[in-house]
């Protein structure tokens, strides 16, 4: 009879393996999606004037959206509605998300609010920012005196 040493991570790394290949394999995104409201990707770039924020919103109309802004905070709500139906018979099987939805973008940076603007074309949203003038002078330089 041979004698076989137990080592229990060997179980731990064969759990590991395994949960490494769930992730790895395709999930459908039907099955992670319901339930969960789909929100704008959103793209934010700072300069020193100004925070510029790009929202993606493929087949909204202005008419639909409500933004409003803050010091600190984009706020986004809209809504997508769907098509009309057809009459005719058939399966129909659609991965559009419709429906309401909200979003609230907290800005690294105090913002002019009452000077952003705005510009919405193709379904992208572009908010230019501007930062108020405290925030454009935040960097100070200190003056070090040599004791010696």
């Amino acid at each position: 009879m041979a004698l076989v040493r137990l080592n229990p991570w060997q179980e731990f790394n064969a759990i590991q393996r395994q949960i490494n290949r769930l992730f790895d394999e395709d999930i459908p995104t039907a099955f992670l999606d319901r339930g969960l409201s789909r929100v704008p990707a959103a793209e934010l770039k700072e300069t020193e004037d100004a925070i510029h924020l790009k929202l993606e919103l493929p087949g909204i109309e202005a008419k639909d959206l409500d933004l409003q802004v803050t010091e600190k905070a984009v706020y986004l709500s809209g809504e997508r509605k769907s098509e009309a139906k057809s009459e005719e018979k058939g399966a129909i099987k659609s991965e559009f998300h419709y429906g309401k939805f909200q979003r609230v973008i907290p800005l690294p940076a105090r913002i002019q609010n009452t000077n952003v603007t705005a510009d919405y074309k193709d379904g992208i949203l572009n908010l230019t920012l501007p930062k108020a003038e405290e925030e454009k002078n935040k960097v100070v330089k200190v003056n070090l005196a040599s004791s010696g």
